[in-house]
């Protein structure tokens, strides 16, 4: 703090000295009086000999004084126009005694003896670069460059401009700017040796402050006339580079790589690629070789956007060629580069390869065969960043091509995969998932569903360097075995053979995953398959001959052993339902023995591992739903499995699950559109079958006068509802009398406790008697033959 403070009171004293100065500097103007002017002017100078003051602080008075000497040179000027010698002038300035301030005064009026003319703008120019080698304390010396190249910048004799002279003067105009630029960055350089080792972080911040002073050079060389392709390639870059390599300053090489980059044009560039990336791995390590090599490949990239004539120029100086073995060379020389800078080397390659040639597969296969040659020497990844940036490599053939099918034709895509850590290859895995569900890519060939399932692997397979299961999160886990399914629906051909092969080829990659995975990956598999089938079922026979896997039923065995694995892994219940699924797709496709073994399968899972009482009224209704749509079984089958059924019905644990699975089950026994399912009787013994078992449940509540008694009513109601639907279909066992006993046994036990079923009863007695004023006929008649008396 007390340095700052002592820094301010320096400038501000400086600063006042030279305020004072150039007041009396410019009253002598005004009065034109010359012996004054420079008095007055070299005092305002001499406060830039001072070595109390920061960089950053001197930067501040320089820019003061430089301002003041604007004044001067127009007064200089006018006083030539007066008809004052200019070289007297010249030789007058020389007698300062001070060598800091009489540069200043010759760097001020040989600008204007170089706009005279009166002589040759060389010899002037070779003067003043000779004359201020004098100065060389670091900081002073480097201002009063920076002030000569801003006072002699525009008139420099190039070509074209109104000091042009013969062929080789422009020549010397660049010699001129080459040389105090090779001075200037050795002065720049040498800073970093100015004070104690202590203060060695701050003078780098300082260096960098004053980096722009010698990259002015460098601008004005880029907009000199006369330096062409020619002159750029043979004299101006060689000599630049040879400064920056022999500098051995990380600071100003990464600097200077970067102004040679941004100032010369893309041409230039182009034409000496292998020059420019020659110098690369002769820079220190600890230079930031990304930022160098980014920028070039980033300008390149926007030339041949902005100009198709270039892109054979491009393929011309096989520029992809020499940025690969550039990079490759940086990587060798520098050791000690992190792996996360090498993947951002090639990173910033392959934005350039996508950008540039990105019809050349072959040229972005060859970057990630790069990368992995780097990565090889590491292994795995732990580092986050390197890691990041692998993901950011490996997404942007994704982003370019929009189409996960391309990129499977990248075979060191996968290689560069293998290098990420578990939890990373999982996260590009996703990223992959999303790109397909996005731009809606088909997967349509099972060589391909191969080598996309190589790439997702990490969602898919366990990997013993995986995080206990308690470990994870489950919200995470859910969502990314989700993606993978949707993923299977993305998986299509409308040739069945080859979707057989991909669903056999999904199969395989599946069945790899754990016992977390399997229930939620197989069941996406099922239902494409299934798909599949009912695609066969509308063909021939055996479209494809005996020897092919695309037949439905060979499809169907293959589920079969497919749902079988997840009650193998505590999946029984979702295994159950898949069975009915695949014995509903049998029964389309004509399969009785097939779809006897789903229903068989699915009835062990119910006896032997379904125990939870809601569980099994779930599961029992799949059962008569699904069995109930069934046509494909013989008498003998079906009457087995609907026996079976009844069976569960009755043993179920709650007496009103037991009436109402009974009463289900009546459906089994009767279908509209089969006159060989219409067995009246046996549908009439399941609905008394179960109005016993309501009798039941009302004698029960009778007993304990309890609330259950509501339920019981229910219980009746809804039997009834199912006499009268029977009624309705044509059964001839459903009677009138059976329906009014049943009837009025409701109204003598709704008079007994109040029933909150009362509003279901009254539905269900004014729906009968709505059907017996119908004059429709046949309805009518039917309801006809049910006394209904009784209702009020």
């Amino acid at each position: 703090m007390m340095i700052a403070d002592d820094d301010e009171k320096w400038l501000a004293a400086a600063i006042a000295a030279v305020k004072q100065n150039a007041f009396y500097m410019q009253r002598a103007i005004d009065s034109n009086n010359l012996k004054d002017v420079l008095k007055f002017s070299a005092q305002m100078l001499s406060e830039l000999r001072t070595s109390k003051l920061s960089p950053h602080k001197y930067y501040e008075l320089y820019i003061r004084v430089s301002d003041e000497l604007r004044k001067l040179e127009i007064f200089f000027m006018d006083e030539t126009g007066r008809g004052c010698s200019i070289s007297e002038l010249y030789e007058l300035v020389q007698h300062a005694g001070n060598i800091l301030p009489r540069l200043y005064l010759l760097c001020t009026i040989g600008s204007v003896y170089i706009k005279s003319k009166d002589v040759t703008a060389t010899d002037i120019l070779k003067d003043l670069i000779e004359m201020c080698r004098a100065v060389q304390h670091p900081l002073r010396g480097l201002f009063l460059r920076s002030y000569l190249a801003q006072a002699t910048s525009k008139k420099l004799p190039s070509i074209g401009s109104e000091l042009e002279g013969d062929a080789d003067t422009h020549m010397d105009a660049l010699e001129f700017v080459l040389q105090n630029f090779t001075e200037m960055n050795k002065l720049w350089v040498r800073m970093q040796h100015q004070g104690p080792t202590r203060e060695k972080e701050k003078r780098e911040r300082e260096r960098k402050e004053l980096r722009d002073l010698v990259g002015k050079n460098l601008h004005i060389l880029g907009q000199l006339e006369g330096v062409d392709l020619g002159i750029y390639r043979d004299t101006v870059l060689p000599r630049i580079l040879e400064q920056v390599v022999n500098c051995k300053d990380d600071l100003a090489q990464c600097y200077l790589m970067d102004c040679i980059i941004q100032v010369f044009p893309d041409d230039f560039h182009l034409e000496t690629l292998d020059v420019l990336l020659g110098a690369c791995p002769q820079l220190q390590p600890s230079v930031d070789i990304k930022t160098v090599l980014s920028g070039l490949m980033e300008r390149l990239s926007n030339y041949a956007a902005s100009s198709v004539e270039a892109l054979p120029n491009f393929l011309q100086v096989d520029a992809f060629s020499k940025l690969n073995h550039a990079i490759g060379k940086v990587v060798e020389a520098q050791v000690d580069l992190p792996a996360s800078g090498s993947v951002t080397l090639y990173l910033f390659l392959l934005k350039f390869t996508l950008h540039v040639h990105s019809d050349r597969l072959d040229y972005v296969d060859q970057v990630l065969g790069s990368c992995v040659g780097q990565l090889s020497a590491t292994g795995k990844l732990r580092d986050d960043k390197a890691s990041k940036q692998i993901v950011a490599f490996l997404s942007a053939p994704l982003d370019k091509y929009n189409d996960v099918v391309t990129i499977l034709k990248l075979t060191n895509y996968p290689r560069v995969m293998e290098y990420l850590d578990h939890e990373t290859n999982k996260a590009m895995a996703i990223i992959i998932i999303q790109s397909i569900l996005k731009n809606n890519t088909r997967i349509a060939t099972a060589d391909e569903v191969d080598a996309l399932f190589e790439l997702i692997k990490g969602l898919i397979k366990d990997f013993d360097e995986t995080t206990d299961n308690d470990e994870v999160d489950e919200e995470d886990f859910q969502e990314e075995q989700n993606s993978v399914a949707r993923l299977v629906h993305m998986l299509y051909n409308d040739d069945q053979e080859e979707m057989s092969k991909i669903i056999f080829r999904v199969r395989k990659h599946v069945l790899t995953g754990g016992p977390k995975r399997l229930p939620l990956t197989i069941p996406p598999l099922v239902f494409s398959a299934l798909k599949l089938v009912r695609r066969l079922r509308g063909g021939d026979e055996n479209p494809f001959g005996d020897d092919t896997s695309a037949t439905p039923k060979k499809i169907l065995q293959l589920l079969n052993e497919t749902v079988e694995v997840l009650s193998d892994v505590s999946a029984s219940e979702l295994a159950f339902r898949l069975y009915l699924q695949c014995a509903q797709a049998a029964n389309d496709c004509e399969l009785e023995a097939v779809a006897y073994e789903f229903f068989t399968k699915a009835y062990l899972i119910y006896e032997e591992e379904i125990s939870d009482s809601k569980a099994q009224v779930t599961a029992l209704r799949l059962i008569i739903g699904t069995l109930q749509r069934m046509r494909v079984f013989n008498v003998e089958n079906r009457e087995t499995l609907a026996h079976k059924a009844t069976g569960y019905s009755a043993k179920l644990l709650k007496k009103p699950d037991q009436c109402r699975a009974v009463y289900e089950c009546a459906h089994l026994f009767w279908a509209d559109d089969c006159e060989n399912l219409k067995d009246g009787e046996r549908v009439v013994l399941c609905l008394k079958r179960a109005q016993k078992i309501a009798d039941a449940v009302q004698q029960m509540a009778n007993a304990s006068r309890g609330n259950s008694s509501t339920g019981s009513v229910a219980l009746y109601v809804e039997v009834l509802n199912k006499y009268l639907y029977f009624l309705e279909k044509g059964n001839p066992q459903v009677t009138g009398d059976t329906i009014q006993s049943l009837a009025e046994l409701i109204r003598s036990e709704t008079k007994k406790v109040e029933s909150d079923a009362g509003s279901f009863i009254s539905s269900t007695l004014r729906y009968m008697e709505f059907q017996r004023q119908q004059q429709d006929g046949g309805m009518s008649e039917k309801y006809q033959k049910i006394k209904m008396e009784w209702f009020e």
